[in-house]
């Protein structure tokens, strides 16, 4: 029914107002000087700085690195965090000795680690990917184990009494039955990949968006420096919105 549909959700339009409104606050609170343009300049001027960048193509280059690497720091955590998932899930001695660090493992700084990947990787993408992967890798593995612990006994009676291959079972029964957790893995690990890629091109990197940012902190650009933080968010909001929908779909598969 219309009535059910996200676009007219009441929530949907009252976020929409909320944001729209603190938009237009900022708006009129730079172009009034309440807020000095040293500091922040108005939305609309992020907006034409950010389509000005893009069509000169000056930071073309910077925006394909960081989307590459955290298309590739995502796979990665995805992949090393299910399989790390489904091995602990079939290894419970390890995983009662290995989950109270998972637990905790977010109260580490991931950061302090990266004069140990300079190292190992060099200045540059390999790097900025590892932390990335570390960053995000532990929310994959929480919600693979979430999700096989909540297969349904019955569904592996079933498997049992049809005396399933294991292969057959796995991809049968409990990817099925596990994929709207793992998927929450999924957005989980997409997020975490961006926060750890952009903030260690600050300190880790002579390319991407957040080298870029940083750069253009240091020159006192500030068109340039808020139309390109202005790019991240609409990437990440995009990105996050694609991912709710799906999410949605296999949460309301998870309650039929």
């Amino acid at each position: 029914m219309a009535a059910s549909h996200p676009a007219l959700n009441p929530a949907t339009w009252i976020r929409l107002a909320v944001i729209a409104g603190a938009v237009a606050a900022l708006e009129i609170a730079c172009r009034m000087g309440w807020v000095p343009m040293t500091i922040v300049i108005p939305p609309s001027a992020m907006v034409g700085s950010l389509v000005e960048l893009l069509l000169s193509g000056t930071y073309g280059r910077d925006i394909a690195v960081s989307f590459s690497n955290v298309a590739l720091s995502a796979a990665l955590a995805v992949v090393l965090g299910f399989a790390i998932g489904v091995i602990l899930h079939a290894l419970p001695p390890v995983r009662g000795a290995v989950e109270p660090l998972l637990a905790s493992y977010y109260a580490v700084p991931t950061f302090m680690f990266y004069p140990v990947f300079i190292i190992l990787f060099g200045v540059g993408s390999g790097a900025i990917i590892a932390i990335a992967v570390l960053l995000a890798i532990v929310a994959m593995i929480t919600a693979t184990l979430n999700g096989l612990d909540r297969i349904p006994p019955v569904l592996t009676k079933t498997a049992r009494m049809f005396r399933m291959h294991p292969a057959e079972r796995a991809l049968k029964i409990s990817l099925p039955a596990a994929m709207p957790y793992l998927f929450t893995g999924v957005k989980l690990s997409v997020a975490y990949a961006f926060i750890g890629v952009i903030a260690s091109e600050f300190i880790l990197s002579g390319a991407g968006i957040g080298y870029a940012i940083a750069y253009a902190y240091n020159n006192f650009n500030n068109r340039t420096m808020y139309g390109l933080m202005l790019l991240i968010v609409l990437a990440v909001t995009l990105i996050n919105s694609a991912l709710d929908v799906v999410d949605r779909r296999l949460q309301s598969r998870l309650r039929r």
